[in-house]
């Protein structure tokens, strides 16, 4: 199973489209929306595809009790923690526990977040955490925009971040 991860588009729905249409050809039919902004992700419902979605920090969900600012998800055997932020912060609702602390507790095989705008793999305490980068077309952190590409089959997992303007492969494990 193939999934796309997007972060922080931050209503820049026109680059969310730009990724939607790009998707399509190549089969991907799952996309995890990380927050900021939630109602972006909207776009790719809109064009057909599944959407798994937390809110930002900066949300008016983030405080909606109807809302999870955390998740936990399952795609083709891959067990995955969703969250904005990969650490705490002053925003989270009292029941909202500290994202490694969610971790150790759920082991799960992938921690994905947002929030920093900056692209990252790592392994942490044998999960992988991944944050995808940020859809901005520009962004004062200087990277660019970017999004991840996670495929289940064959094992191990394989994961890429690409530069939305070309598709280039930023990082990948």
């Amino acid at each position: 199973m193939k999934i796309a991860v997007i972060s922080d588009s931050h209503g820049e729905t026109e680059n969310v489209r730009l990724l939607a249409d790009r998707l399509s050809p190549i089969g991907i039919k799952h996309i995890v929306h990380l927050g900021d902004d939630y109602d972006d992700a909207d776009v790719l419902t809109e064009a057909g595809y599944e959407v798994l979605r937390v809110p930002g920090v900066f949300s008016g969900y983030y405080q909606d009790p109807g809302v999870p600012n955390r998740l936990l998800a399952e795609f083709g055997g891959l067990r995955v923690l969703l969250t904005h932020a990969g650490t705490p912060h002053k925003n989270d609702r009292p029941e909202d526990k500290d994202p490694a602390e969610l971790a150790r507790e759920e082991k799960p095989d992938m921690v994905l977040f947002g929030h920093s705008h900056l692209p990252a793999i790592e392994e942490r305490d044998d999960i992988l955490w991944v944050n995808p980068g940020h859809l901005k077309s520009e962004d004062k952190k200087g990277a660019p925009p970017s999004y991840a590409l996670i495929d289940t089959e064959p094992s191990p997992v394989k994961i890429q971040i690409l530069s939305l303007e070309d598709d280039r492969v930023i990082l990948e494990r």
